[in-house]
């Protein structure tokens, strides 16, 4: 008996190891030091020296049941950049520029090729977001997971300098909402999903006018990686008084995230187009108006209070980014929370 035997293979692990380490090289940043396969992932504070305070800022988070259609598709190079977008998105909400960037896989069974996917999807996550990929594990469990199939997970660390943190607390009545376009649903919302539509490979496979795509090409379009955006923003010369990146809880939960006491939001539903397929869920599933908005993104996937005065030049330099924004509201005095109108 020996550890093969058990179910786990020293022996791919390490071809996986070799196959993934272009996809690696690929978001080295100057800061770096040393290289894959150390203990730890060493990076240099150097280039922060300039800042009066740094802030160091984290984010984790997984890819959740969306992976269920990764596996049923057999498509596993988008994923990773759920994962980063994910975690890097919270950072950009606070400000913050992401540095580096880890990653989890647990596995059922450790098939080299498949890992190394995944971990392209990872790299270009890191790429799209200009985080570090300094390190991860690859965990192979029998008996754990089936064989065919895996969690993914990872946490960002970022830097602000505090004068430049977002926090909402200056947000005040008056105030300009903008929300970003995201690609779709993104990575919540999965397990509803999969109760609306059938998980076949027969159902994701089939082509749908409206959508323009098919079924599982819909669902399974990446996470918006809004780093870029936000940057631009900030380079124009507009303060984003606060930040919330539209996540599970959709907008009931994470608009009020941002909000002071005494400030509430007005969203208009009509000021942006929503994407088709969330039309599709709603009607298929006979999902509440309210429950849809409550859950899913519904088309923003970030959305930024501003000085009413800077409304412009802030979605002008979001589109220089390659981004869709839409004026989608404004704040006025009342009980914190957010209405959807």
């Amino acid at each position: 008996m020996d550890y093969k035997n058990a179910g786990v293979d020293i022996e791919a692990g390490y071809k996986a190891v070799e196959l993934m380490k272009k996809h690696v090289a690929a978001t080295m940043r100057p800061e770096v030091l040393g290289g894959l396969g150390g203990f730890s992932g060493a990076f240099s504070l150097d280039s922060i020296r300039g800042m009066e305070k740094p802030v160091l800022l984290s984010g984790t988070d997984g890819v959740g049941t969306k992976l269920k259609l990764a596996f049923l598709m057999d498509k596993h190079d988008t994923v990773g950049i759920d994962c980063v977008a994910m975690c890097v998105n919270d950072v950009a909400c606070a400000g913050g520029e992401p540095l580096f960037f880890l990653d989890y896989i647990a596995c059922g069974k450790n098939h080299p090729e498949k890992v190394a996917s995944i971990v392209k999807g990872v790299a270009d996550g890191c790429i799209q977001s200009g985080a570090a990929l300094v390190g991860g594990e690859t965990a192979e469990m029998p008996g754990f997971y089936p064989e065919d199939e895996y969690d993914l997970a990872g946490f960002a660390v970022g830097v602000v300098d505090a004068k430049d943190m977002i926090t909402g607390a200056d947000i005040r009545e008056g105030d300009a909402l903008i929300g970003i376009a995201s690609s779709g649903v993104h990575s919540n919302g999965f397990s509803l999903v999969r109760k609306v539509f059938e998980m076949t490979k027969e159902s994701l496979g089939t082509y749908y006018e409206e959508l323009g795509a098919t079924l599982g090409e819909t669902l399974l379009k990446p996470t918006k990686i809004y780093v870029k955006a936000l940057r631009g923003v900030k380079e124009a010369g507009v303060t984003i008084l606060g930040c919330s990146h539209i996540t599970g809880g959709g907008f009931y939960e994470n608009i009020p995230r941002m909000l002071p006491e005494g400030v509430r939001a007005i969203l208009r539903k009509d000021s942006y187009p929503v994407p088709p397929i969330f039309g599709m869920l709603q009607s298929k599933g006979g999902i509440e108006e309210k429950v849809m908005y409550n859950t899913y993104n519904m088309g923003l996937g970030m959305v930024l209070a501003v000085r009413c005065e800077d409304a412009d030049k802030a979605m002008e330099a979001i589109r220089a980014a390659g981004e869709a924004a839409y004026l989608v509201g404004h704040c006025e005095a009342g009980e914190k929370g957010v209405t959807v109108c």
